[in-house]
């Protein structure tokens, strides 16, 4: 389950831009139940030099996060990341270009409130609940640590001392129409961590692209001292004197509220858990391959009474050793001593990876008469000990193969099939999906069909994608980068991965299709199968 998304729980668009009779400014508006959120800048609409700034408040429930980290269903702080994601809202308003927007933290809590109107802002709070540009609350003024009354927000601006900017983060839009996709891991640990509370973060056009005012400087703090404002007897103007003397108007994203499922704001984690398990794909060494080519990585899996669980005596710490023995496939029993293995050693340390499962790297060369089969033995003691003399927790079989350079350039082309695929699943599973995957110009004799199963071809490097057939679009799109959060992880049985079907829209059909990476090209080549389901929206 590499993906989890944590849909927002409150957001709200504030203003200080004027409403249509453009005398009184929209700063005591609420838009906390629309479901659009908007910034923009306007310079110069109501006089010259004027300023009319739109800024958005979003929050998301880090309490879940917490608990699903706590319950082992996301990893821990360094092995995750977390994207804040917003989708854009097409609109018939001018979408301005080369749009920087930055977001920071919001350092002070605040409310939603039930505002709609995001033409006139005339839905005002007047004591109501919900914030707007003036007001975090129906009971507070936006304030600095200082206490110093602010407009539109209060964020936090200063660095941590050893980590700068862990509170900022920005994205550059060059067309204007593109989704807000950040990656604001470091804040959202600190949010678990209790570093800083939770109130959420403000997105907005960075300083250089709001609008441009001078004047007294009125305000011992930072980004957003105020100034008077003769328009509504407030003070309700950025002073911004680096600011920008061109307009930015307007960039809008759904808000929490749309009825799109798929177009909700949310904090996306992503995480890398593909096991890479040789069993089924074993080499011995060669010197026709480079020295991580020659590893191979194995894996314990201790299932007791179909759970798995730590092996008491190794448990997440303790010493766990691999070492491989020749013996005859007939009796399935390994025989005679520890062979010696690739850097001359008779057993290597294996590691911990999660509960009840265990992994190690383990190389050795062929004999001049390769064994066919060999037998990894896991056990405790030390490097030295013989297998007899150790306690023995488990062993496998390993049919090793040999690199063989080849006379011509490799053109693989797969069959592909899901061999435990289901027309239907319901919205609340999370589901296994196991892949068979061989050469396609795989030709038996009838002997040879006779004799064996066909031979499955695990990817060392694929990927998967879900599209809804309805419309084609992407519900969970190819995740390859560093995250590789759609990866496929493979064993002695192949490939497969799980996907949790709560990242869907249920009621409608979806389908998988599957991309493998290509060294040679240097590039993901899609496959052409699609694989189809269902996802029910019954509620019992």
């Amino acid at each position: 389950m590499p993906i989890k998304k944590y849909l927002a729980n409150a957001d709200n668009t504030i203003v200080n831009a004027f409403q249509d009779n453009l005398q009184t400014r929209g700063t005591g508006a609420n838009t906390g139940m629309a479901d659009i959120l908007e910034t923009f800048s306007v310079y110069g609409r109501q006089a010259t030099g004027s300023q009319e700034l739109s800024r958005i408040l979003i929050k998301f429930p880090t309490d879940n996060i917490s608990s699903d980290r706590t319950a082992g269903n996301i990893p821990s702080s360094g092995s995750v990341n977390f994207y804040l994601k917003l989708h854009d809202a097409a609109t018939s308003k001018t979408v301005p270009r080369d749009l920087n927007i930055v977001v920071h933290a919001v350092s002070q809590s605040w409310q939603e409130g039930v505002g709609l109107d995001l033409e006139n802002y005339k839905d005002v709070t007047k004591g109501n609940e919900g914030s707007n540009w003036m007001s975090a609350s129906n009971t507070a003024f936006w304030t600095d640590t200082n206490g110093t009354l602010l407009a539109g927000g209060s964020y936090h601006t200063q660095s941590i001392p050893g980590n700068p900017e862990v509170h900022i983060f920005k994205q550059n839009f060059p067309h204007g129409q593109e989704d807000l996709e950040i990656n604001i891991t470091p804040l959202v640990e600190q949010w678990i961590a209790g570093t800083y509370s939770n109130y959420g973060v403000g997105i907005a056009l960075s300083a250089s692209q709001e609008t441009f005012i001078s004047g007294a400087f009125n305000s011992a703090v930072s980004r957003i001292p105020r100034l008077p404002d003769p328009a509504d007897s407030g003070q309700s103007v950025i002073y911004n004197p680096s600011g920008s003397t061109k307009s930015y108007y307007t960039k809008r994203f759904f808000a929490r509220g749309t009825q799109y499922f798929f177009k909700r704001p949310v904090i996306e984690a992503r995480w890398d858990s593909v096991t890479r398990d040789d069993r089924g794909d074993f080499y011995y060494s060669s010197s026709v391959a480079s020295g991580p080519d020659n590893l191979n990585t194995l894996y314990l899996y201790n299932y007791i009474r179909g759970r798995l669980t730590n092996i008491p005596s190794v448990g997440t710490t303790g010493s766990i050793m691999v070492s491989l023995y020749s013996g005859s496939a007939d009796n399935s029993e390994p025989s005679g001593s520890n062979l010696i293995l690739f850097n001359g050693a008779t057993s290597v340390t294996g590691s911990f990876v999660s509960t009840g499962i265990y992994s190690c790297d383990i190389a050795i060369t062929a004999s001049d008469t390769p064994i066919k089969t060999l037998y990894d033995v896991w056990h405790s003691g030390s490097q030295d000990d013989e297998h007899a003399n150790s306690l023995q927790f488990s062993t496998g079989s390993i049919s090793p193969k040999t690199f063989n350079s080849a006379e011509s350039v490799d053109n693989r082309n797969y069959f592909i099939n899901i061999t435990n695929l289901r027309n239907e699943y319901t919205k609340t599973e999370n589901a296994r999906f196991n892949l068979y995957i061989r050469n396609k110009n795989w030709s038996p004799t009838i002997y040879t069909k006779a004799k064996e199963n066909s031979p499955h071809h695990p990817i060392m490097s694929a990927s998967y994608r879900v599209f809804r057939t309805l419309d084609a679009f992407e519900a969970v799109p190819h995740n390859t980068g560093s995250d590789f959060a759609t990866g496929l992880s493979y064993d002695v049985s192949g490939n497969y991965f799980n996907l949790d079907m709560k990242l869907l829209d249920p009621g409608y059909e979806y389908g998988f299709k599957f991309a493998f990476y290509n060294e040679e090209l240097n590039s993901w080549l899609e496959q052409d199968k699609i694989f189809k389901f269902r996802v029910l929206n019954d509620e019992y």
